[in-house]
């Protein structure tokens, strides 16, 4: 999940909008701490199940990471009292359990389903679903 982030943040632009969904554990966080790791922001980035929201600002002069746990959320109302509209044009701004919530955000945006693999191992299944004309390249840049 990791790698997939690092390769994920080259494609990334300010005003891109990730929207992640899948179990307790599939690897949200570790995918948004890849895409911290390519797009050179100050960490460390952690989940923000308590705070909600984290900014991460760039330490190479690209866009600010904003990740969001929208887990306790109790829907787009709460989400909208975040303000992440205000910096979502500037950022690229990840939500942990977005969906049903976050698609208002942006109208382009990457939807992500992550499911974990049967048994033991550690494999990771990952859906993405490119909304939007900014994403209509999508299998071939990944």
């Amino acid at each position: 999940m990791h790698r997939l982030g690092v390769r994920l943040a080259g494609l990334l632009s300010p005003g891109d909008l990730l929207v992640l969904s899948g179990d307790l554990g599939a690897g949200k966080t570790t995918l948004t701490q890849g895409i911290g790791e390519g797009l050179k922001v100050r960490g460390p980035i952690t989940s923000p199940t308590f705070v909600i929201a984290r900014v991460h600002p760039s330490l190479a002069g690209g866009p600010p990471l904003v990740h969001v746990d929208a887990y306790r959320l109790g829907g787009f109302a709460e989400l909208d009292d975040l303000d992440l509209d205000a910096s979502v044009a500037e950022s690229v701004t990840v939500v942990e359990w977005g969906e049903g919530l976050a698609e208002g955000l942006a109208d382009e945006r990457l939807e992500m389903i992550i499911s974990r693999g049967d048994g033991t191992d550690e494999t990771r299944e990952v859906r993405i679903v490119g909304v939007g004309h900014r994403w209509s390249d999508l299998e071939r840049d990944l």
